[in-house]
């Protein structure tokens, strides 16, 4: 028997994503996202409130990059959500980690998280349920070696964090059990 637990939001797991963007001036803040999903091949959509020092830098450039957040880089993931640029104009600096110019947007590339993916802004979509950021993603990067023998990224090899909303913790992903569009197959000979 299931017990009820009220208005809880239960989806799981949950992405840890690195959101970077540059101010009028260059300076690059990176805040923690959960809320995001790929909403096309080429789309991602981010969840965030419009007052967050990203979300107006991405507004102001037209551009951001989204890293998945790993298992090595949790600490500062998790300061990049806990702690403010509206606050803290330090914060990025306050980490010791580095970024690069992208290539291809004007976005910062922070060079730590494995994967990231470089994103020009396609549309603000809101109404009074959301505000949502939605990127065009123009190219995806990936560290060595998070690589498989096939050339992509191998989550094994990733140890992507994701988020708990039950206990607010996080978990590693990464055991592969089966495989899409194979494991259920045996169902459509019915």
């Amino acid at each position: 028997m299931k017990k009820n637990l009220g208005v809880v939001p239960a989806v799981y797991p949950m992405p840890v994503l690195m959101v970077a963007a540059y101010d009028e001036t260059g300076k690059v803040n990176v805040m923690n996202a959960a809320w995001g999903m790929i909403c096309n091949m080429d789309r991602i959509a981010l969840f965030i409130d419009e007052d967050h020092k990203t979300t107006q830098n991405i507004l102001k450039t037209k551009a951001f990059t989204v890293s998945i957040a790993d298992k090595d880089h949790m600490d500062v993931a998790d300061f990049f959500g806990i702690a403010t640029g509206n606050k803290m104009p330090d914060k990025f600096e306050r980490t010791g980690y580095h970024a690069a110019k992208s290539t291809f947007v004007n976005a910062p590339v922070i060079e730590e998280f494995p994967v990231v993916m470089e994103c020009e802004l396609a549309e603000i979509a809101e109404n009074e349920s959301f505000y949502c950021v939605v990127g065009k993603i123009v190219n995806t990067a990936a560290d060595e070696n998070v690589l498989g023998e096939n050339g992509k990224v191998d989550p094994a090899k990733l140890n992507a964090l994701i988020f708990d909303q039950f206990q607010h913790g996080y978990y590693v992903a990464g055991e592969k059990v089966g495989k899409a569009w194979n494991a259920g197959a045996g169902l459509m000979k019915k």
